[in-house]
């Protein structure tokens, strides 16, 4: 939708966050009179049309109470973010700039209109719940590192010394994992075996992944790093998942390439 829904009452507000699904959903909480509120209130309106693929609410505290309590709202303006009816951040004040930095973020990784359509109904794409600064890549090349591989464009993460690749993805909450998608090229280079472990209380070496228990051993076929392959996960062992560490052992070939990795 293009342009700001004002949500008149409480019982507008859950509707409208299941209406707007794995889009990216900006609420305004905002109070008739407060001057912070009106000042950013053109900036929100332009945003809402700047950005189209994203929804934007405007609930007012004293016209909706109950919606405001159940957020813990304490001041205004506050902005929350929301995704398949689930906060995923929080932005307070009237910078209007920050604001806009903030959704962009979020709006990085946004699946949109172009949502993967093998994604079951009542899942979404994990990605905006990563924790870039928790993540981390043993045996990256110092050309095509890890944070290629969370994006969804040209770009690669590839191996440096050998074959494998140790990598730990933290998210900012914890969540339930149904499947993976590892997408990688078509010339042998991809990854063929992956251990993935979950939550370990610190980081592993290379030595440690190769002697310890798996939470899921999986062994790829080509089609499941394709485009549109999705690798599914025995989803009883991934129920409340803080961090996913996997590691990748074997190849077709010596050097070892991921196109993007997404849950």
């Amino acid at each position: 939708m293009v342009g700001v829904k004002v949500i008149a009452n409480d019982t507008e507000f859950q509707p409208e966050l299941s209406a707007a699904g794995s889009r990216l959903t900006v609420v305004k909480f905002t109070m008739r009179g407060c001057g912070p509120c009106l000042r950013i209130a053109p900036a929100f309106n332009a945003l809402s049309n700047k950005y189209p693929q994203a929804t934007f609410l405007e609930v007012d505290v004293h016209q909706c109470q109950g919606t405001a309590a159940t957020n813990n709202i304490s001041a205004t303006p506050t902005f929350l973010f929301f995704r398949n009816k689930v906060r995923i951040d929080q932005y307070q004040g009237a910078d209007a700039v920050g604001l806009e930095e903030k959704i962009k973020q979020h709006l990085e990784n946004d699946p949109g209109n172009s949502e993967d359509t093998d994604i079951p109904k009542g899942y979404m794409d994990l990605m905006p719940f990563i924790n870039k600064a928790g993540c981390e890549c043993l045996n990256e090349s110092d050309e095509h590192g890890f944070d290629n591989s969370l994006r969804k464009d040209s770009t690669y993460l590839e191996s440096d010394c050998d074959e494998q690749l140790l990598i730990t993805v933290a998210f900012s909450q914890p969540v339930r994992l149904y499947s993976m998608k590892l997408q990688g090229p078509d010339n042998g280079q991809g990854p063929k075996c992956i251990k993935i472990f979950i939550n370990l209380p610190r980081s592993m070496d290379f030595e440690e992944a190769e002697r310890s228990e798996p939470t899921q051993a999986l062994e790829l076929t080509p089609d499941d790093i394709k485009d549109d392959g999705i690798v599914q996960l025995r989803y009883v062992k991934f129920q409340n998942v803080n961090s996913v560490t996997v590691s990748k052992v074997s190849v077709l070939r010596s050097v070892q390439t991921d196109n993007f990795i997404g849950f």
